[in-house]
């Protein structure tokens, strides 16, 4: 089994096959974007351009026998790494290792099946061990190409934790001091949590979303998807095939729609009439492993948008369009108005600041039901019906 095609992104392979033909390729690259674009998929590509025998302005030749490695994830100088979830039950000693095992697996199971969307519910990262494991590597003779390339993707998951930032200084000296023809491709949703000096020693290039068309022609042609889901996911998947692959159902999950349900949930309790229904939507989350809902909150920042633009008139420009009725409703509800949409924002950037802080996702996304209430409902838009008996009774009087 081989990886997917590459599809789209044709000005950002111009650019990198440009660089590779004329030899001004950097030695370390920051690939930087939103989730789900492809970027991982296009560092692969970038290490298939670099190892192939005969490469062209456009691209690798693709028949070439180290071509072919590559496209098998076989190649022995291309080495990948991402985050992943700690093995449990591991000593200290032994970690390394277990890490290692587990990224074999991995890449074993995306060379079975590599149309698996990326998003995942286990808490992962990229930890000292793998670093270490990396490092190794670096400093061995390549077995077949000029040098080893190096795929690190997520790469601001280096720093899992802001007081643990080990495995990105241990990356940022392999960083400073390339050994040999090394060369270093980085992707990251969120690069501005990486460490500044790692920044500074990357070359950064925006990959950015694909047309909507261009992930429909993808699921259509390549992942076989009927016509009309395939739409549909191209649509919610925002220039993103890994994003739109999340709202496909595969063995009956479809990943990111569960996602967006959640998200939808806490939306409407921050207008509902009662304020205990936010108390009962935190109660559905685990009390442990808060990073877990970054994730979630982007879910949430689609639907606030929504919200103001259904408010503003807009209607044409929703993203989540089959749920249009239901935020009108919500809107209404609760009086929203477009001044109060940015401040809901900073609610849900606080949210996401205690989740990276790893607090009890309870006590976090009953926080932003709470904050949330108090900066979209209007004042007096939302009366229990206490409230509105208590007028009764002054009005009879």
């Amino acid at each position: 089994m081989t990886l997917h095609p590459l599809w789209g992104h044709d000005a950002i392979k111009g650019v990198l096959g440009r660089a590779r033909r004329d030899g001004r390729f950097p030695s370390a690259l920051l690939l930087h974007g939103p989730r789900g674009v492809g970027k991982q998929r296009l560092a692969l590509w970038l290490a298939q351009l670099l190892v192939c025998k005969e490469p062209g302005t456009t691209g690798p030749c693709d028949t070439c026998g180290p071509c072919r490695m590559a496209r098998g994830l076989e190649h022995p100088d291309v080495h990948w790494y991402f985050p992943l979830e700690r093995p449990k039950r591991t000593t200290p000693e032994r970690l390394a290792d277990a890490l290692e095992e587990a990224r074999l697996q991995a890449i074993a199971e995306v060379r079975a099946d590599s149309l698996r969307s990326p998003h995942s519910d286990e808490l992962k990262g990229l930890y000292l061990g793998t670093v270490r494991n990396l490092r190794a590597i670096a400093h061995k003779r390549p077995n077949m190409a000029e040098g080893p390339i190096f795929i690190v993707g997520d790469a601001d998951l280096l720093v899992p934790q802001e007081a643990s930032p080990e495995a990105a200084n241990a990356l940022l000296k392999l960083l400073e001091e390339p050994p040999g023809g090394a060369r270093f491709v980085l992707t990251s949703s969120e690069p501005g949590l990486l460490l500044p000096t790692i920044r500074s020693r990357t070359v950064p290039l925006h990959v950015g979303p694909l047309p909507a068309a261009t992930v429909e022609s993808f699921l259509r042609e390549y992942a076989g998807i009927e016509p009309a889901d395939a739409a549909r996911a191209a649509s919610l998947g925002q220039g993103s095939i890994g994003r739109a692959l999340g709202f496909l159902s595969r063995d009956g999950d479809a990943p990111l729609a569960g996602l967006r349900t959640k998200a939808l949930a806490i939306v409407e309790a921050a207008t509902a009439r009662d304020p205990s229904v936010g108390h009962s939507v935190a109660l559905g989350y685990p009390p442990a492993l808060a990073r877990t809902l970054i994730e979630l909150f982007a879910f949430v920042e689609e639907l606030l948008r929504d919200l103001g633009t259904i408010v503003a008139g807009a209607e044409d420009r929703v993203f989540h369009r089959d749920l249009v009725d239901r935020l009108r409703q919500l809107s209404e509800r609760a009086g929203v108005t477009a001044v109060d949409v940015p401040v809901a924002f900073s609610k849900v950037e606080r949210a996401r600041e205690l989740a990276r802080g790893n607090v009890n996702p309870q006590l976090v996304v009953a926080g932003l039901i709470r904050d949330l209430r108090g900066a979209l409902i209007a004042r007096g838009a939302l009366r229990t019906d206490e409230d509105a008996e208590s007028d009764a009774m002054s009005d009879n009087r």
